[in-house]
């Protein structure tokens, strides 16, 4: 019996030893593609001089209005969306913790009963000449375990704790997103607020050149002509609130459901009293690899496919299993613990895979396209993301110029209004001039505000393209 495990443990030793120094010449290590990230992947003329990006920056101290950091905060904690990106993570965790007890031998060990007789009619049953009857009562334990003699079971390690950490990164993208979501969705508020505000001083305004038009055509200066178009603008505007206090109940709808709550009133403050930073630290380039999400799954996703491209090649090589059983084995319970009851059996096997109907080269050139699907979309995804900066520094930088051209052509409209309704009272215009002039100021007034939007819609965007939100 001593003789026996001193087998068994120099075995185990030997197959220990070369299993490790054949795993370290076997498998490759992964290494990020050279120039992922072009130096110029943001269009844009200042390019960034120094690390410093506000990706970087914790949300709160970015989004600073209270009531926006209590939707935001509240949004993280409930958002199903998060809990569901949590579950994916405890999942992935579960597949990870298995893959790492790959190494382990399996152990199984039970009793068993066997009843036996054999038929008389055989060549055996005739030498014997009568029916015989036999019990065997056994407790048999079942070892195995595989070498990792090519590194196969650590590849599978590798791809499954990367695996894991995309699913980690997806719920950080989740989380970035989540709080961009928010923090637009609540400006579009503050500015739908803002617009309703405009709509209704305009609809009084309105009103009163309607009464001022029906004493006009009273006195003659103006026709039925020009009431029935005054009093179409009354409505036009009234219709736009209308549709304003729609589209504000439907955005209050959507910002419950990212929160995880039913449809409700949402509390806000006010536009003009919001604070964006002016001075967005872009940071440079590569340093989207370490700050954006998407990105960093998408270069999992990448090492994931090159580690199961090692595997699969794995499989060309020879196997090393080592199985043993052992236990006691009697006819006669009673002596079922005796000394002489014992048995024990090792087997160790190298298999070399010859003819598999093609199934080790197919699972092999699989592996290898998976992994240049895994590259080009890693690649698209860098290139995705530097699109996405460069576009919202794009609205950002040009919005300030936009409003000002806006502010002034909206001075411009009020005063053609006052020019225009001051010439009708002395029947020296068309009362067209002044509807028009009406029409044109709201709409400019209008566009001021979505342009205000717009800027702070583009800084939270360049906030989360840049790989901001989820710190």
């Amino acid at each position: 019996m001593k003789s026996l495990l001193h087998i068994i443990k120099g075995i185990t030793f030997s197959v220990f030893i070369l299993g490790a120094i054949s795993s370290c010449m076997a498998r490759k290590e992964y290494e990020r593609p050279k120039n992922v990230v072009d130096e110029k992947l943001y269009r844009t003329d200042n390019l960034p001089s120094d690390s410093t990006s506000i990706a970087n920056i914790s949300w709160k101290e970015i989004f600073t209005d209270p009531i926006l950091q209590g939707h935001i905060s509240k949004a993280l904690e409930n958002n199903l969306d998060i809990r569901i990106a949590l579950e994916s993570i405890n999942s992935a965790e579960a597949y990870l913790k298995q893959s790492k007890a790959a190494y382990q031998p399996t152990l199984s060990i039970g009793p068993n009963y066997t009843f036996q007789t054999q038929s008389i009619n055989t060549q055996f049953g005739q030498i014997i000449g009568e029916r015989r009857y036999v019990n065997q009562f056994d407790i048999t334990a079942s070892l195995g375990w595989e070498a990792d003699i090519w590194g196969k079971l650590r590849a599978q390690e590798k791809a499954q704790l990367a695996t894991y950490l995309g699913t980690v990164a997806a719920h950080k993208a989740v989380k970035s997103s989540l709080v961009s979501s928010i923090a637009s969705a609540y400006y579009q508020l503050l500015t739908f607020d803002a617009q309703k505000r405009i709509i209704s001083e305009t609809i009084a305004v309105r009103e009163k050149n309607l009464e001022t038009t029906k004493a006009l055509k009273i006195s003659g200066t103006v026709t039925e002509v020009a009431v029935q178009q005054s009093e179409a603008l009354v409505f036009n505007a009234k219709s736009l609130l209308i549709d304003i206090d729609t589209q504000i109940q439907l955005l209050e709808n959507t910002m419950s459901l990212l929160m995880g709550q039913p449809s409700q009133t949402i509390a806000r403050s006010t536009l003009e009293s919001q604070n964006i930073p002016i001075d967005l630290k872009l940071g440079y380039p590569t340093q989207l690899l370490a700050n954006r999400p998407d990105v960093m799954r998408a270069e999992f996703n990448l090492m994931n496919a090159f580690e199961l491209t090692n595997a699969a090649k794995a499989q060309f090589y020879p196997t090393l299993k080592l199985t043993g059983t052992g236990g006691v084995q009697s006819v006669d319970i009673d002596h079922l613990f005796s000394v002489n009851s014992l048995f024990a059996n090792v087997v160790a096997g190298l298999a070399q895979p010859i003819l598999n109907k093609r199934t080790i080269k197919t699972n092999y050139d699989v592996s290898l396209a998976n992994q240049e699907t895994a590259y080009l979309n890693f690649r698209k995804t860098v290139l995705t993301a530097g699109k996405e900066v460069s576009d919202a520094i794009r609205v950002f930088s040009v919005q300030d110029s936009f409003i000002e051209l806006k502010e002034k052509e909206l001075g411009a409209y009020k005063k053609s209004v006052d020019y225009s309704q001051e010439l009708v009272n002395y029947g020296m215009a068309n009362y067209l001039e002044v509807l028009n002039a009406s029409v044109n100021s709201l709409n400019a007034e209008l566009n001021i505000s979505n342009a205000r939007y717009s800027k702070m819609k583009a800084a939270v965007e360049l906030y989360q393209a840049l790989g901001g939100g989820w710190k």
